[in-house]
């Protein structure tokens, strides 16, 4: 799989060049929904004969209108997502589907206001050569989300390319949708949501350098910095590790760590007997249980005190 990042190396990729199948989303997830719409894809590329190809949009839409707007009306930045992937863990998931191409643009003011025509024309029809499209029947695009599924419908019968209703994905009959997942997130349901992913829910990262406070309480920390709009999940879980072909066990905390005035969302997992130096290296955080909420704690004493008991539970847990 390639990753095209922008319509400037859209222009210098002569392999879809004879055209391509294409499907337009976030893939938030790559959850059993997403999976189907990708199969189906594949199959189509194949008897085409063309690459297929995902297009998504950084920031997503929703985050770039919540941060335009966000100094005049507070109360907007609630529209924006929580994000359950960021674009790196996307773009492994995708790869595991046999994607060919995944075409990220970035979605800014220019963007937002292109017509509806003109993105069909220039983008769709002149730069992708679109011979198959699988789209939402929701789908909004254009300038003020004036195009629809009608519109790239009309579209397909002019410029001679399918469009075809990628149709909603249904588990228990409730349509699959990345919303859903975060609504099972919410209520703590995680293994609701490892049915709708397809996989248990997991972060991933690379451990950074935090204020090691963990360390001075014998319970040292590796930390992931999440770099989301709004986090999906807050609290102290039991998880499981996956780093360097070992699966580990440990328990975390996910959120703003308010007994120490913290301020950025920060992933911090303690590892069961485990006792390595692993600053820049990549690790996989699995979430298994959520074992309470994060609260503010009257002092550091305090929330040592709960992390010992939350690390009895945990242990208790796994065994």
């Amino acid at each position: 799989m390639r990753l095209i990042r922008g319509l400037y190396n859209l222009n210098k990729n002569t392999e879809l060049s004879k055209g391509c199948v294409l499907t337009i989303g976030n893939f938030d997830g790559v959850h059993i929904g997403h999976q189907h719409i990708l199969q189906r894809l594949n199959q189509q590329a194949k008897q085409l004969n063309v690459p297929s190809v995902v297009m998504l949009f950084e920031p997503h839409p929703r985050e770039f209108f919540a941060q335009k707007f966000a100094k005049s009306d507070q109360n907007i930045t609630a529209s924006a997502p929580a994000r359950l992937m960021r674009l790196r863990d996307k773009l492994h998931y995708l790869k595991q589907q046999q994607i060919d191409f995944v075409l990220c643009l970035r979605f800014n003011e220019k963007f937002a206001s292109l017509q509806p025509q003109d993105f069909i024309s220039q983008l769709l029809v002149e730069k992708l050569k679109v011979k198959y499209l699988s789209i939402g029947d929701d789908f909004r695009f254009g300038q003020a989300r004036q195009g629809n599924f009608e519109t790239l419908q009309q579209a397909g019968k002019t410029f001679n390319f399918i469009v075809e209703d990628s149709q909603s994905h249904c588990f228990e009959e409730q349509r699959v949708s990345s919303t859903l997942i975060r609504e099972a997130l919410h209520k703590d349901n995680l293994h609701l949501v490892e049915q709708l992913l397809g996989k248990p829910y997991s972060i991933r990262g690379r451990v950074v350098h935090g204020k090691k406070l963990g360390r001075t309480i014998n319970f040292p920390t590796a930390n992931i910095m999440l770099d989301r709009f709004v986090v999906p999940i807050h609290g102290v879980y039991a998880v499981k590790v996956n780093l360097n072909g070992q699966q580990l066990q440990g328990i975390a905390n996910v959120g703003n760590r308010p007994t120490i005035n913290g301020t950025n969302a920060l992933l911090e997992v303690h590892i069961f007997d485990f006792n390595q130096m692993i600053y820049g290296q990549s690790i996989e955080v699995i979430f298994v249980k959520k074992i309470r909420s994060e609260i503010k704690f009257e002092s550091f004493e305090a929330l040592k005190k709960q992390i010992e008991q939350d690390v009895v539970t945990v242990r208790h847990y796994f065994q």
